[in-house]
């Protein structure tokens, strides 16, 4: 594990200051460490992506807080799972059951209730002011994705990595897997950590 602790940090494409940015990690949050490079370079996972930060002045590489770790990616992994076993399900307006039904709000509800024991409004607008919110770099498997149109927060999706959510997308669809950025995420928001 790497815990941050400057004010923030630069993930980089690869292990040096010349390559290419792809977003930033904050202090006080802690990343998986994938590999170890030359001077002192690791190879973090962040979202669904891997990238590399320096650690020197910046961060801590600590050996302690891995079994937090195995027990909050083992719970987002069930929760992912248990959300799968949809995908090809009917999409129903208003419906709360994803076995004979459910809408957008309804099948995160429903997934999030029985695989997590977290318990969310029926509405989009509603579920989104719940958890922490974080960026489209920090996102994990597990977390809420929310998307707007006329106006407001109209759909939610559940991140399930490799860049892809589930969800409840129409009556013509039903219950499937799309790339997360198929619209613009408004909000991202983490409920299981």
């Amino acid at each position: 594990m790497v815990k941050i602790e400057a004010p923030s940090v630069d993930v980089h494409r690869s292990a040096g200051e010349g390559s290419a940015r792809q977003g930033q990690v904050m202090r006080g949050q802690t990343y998986e460490v994938l590999g170890r490079t030359q001077q002192g370079w690791v190879r973090i996972r962040t979202g669904g992506r891997e990238g590399y930060i320096k650690t020197s002045g910046n961060a801590t590489v600590v050996e302690k807080a891995h079994e937090t770790v195995d027990e909050d990616a083992k719970m987002r992994r069930q929760v992912v799972e248990y959300a799968l076993q949809f995908v090809g399900g009917r999409y129903q307006y208003g419906g709360v059951d994803p076995n004979k039904g459910v809408d957008c709000s309804g099948f995160t509800r429903y997934v999030l209730g029985k695989a997590a024991s977290i318990n969310l409004p029926h509405s989009s607008t509603g579920q989104s002011s719940y958890g922490k919110a974080v960026t489209e770099d920090q996102m994990q498997p597990g977390d809420l994705l929310f998307y707007a149109g006329g106006g407001g927060i109209n759909h939610v999706a559940l991140y399930i990595g490799d860049g892809e959510v589930v969800h409840a997308s129409t009556e013509k669809t039903g219950i499937k897997t799309s790339p997360y950025d198929y619209r613009k995420p408004v909000k991202i928001v983490s409920l299981l950590s």
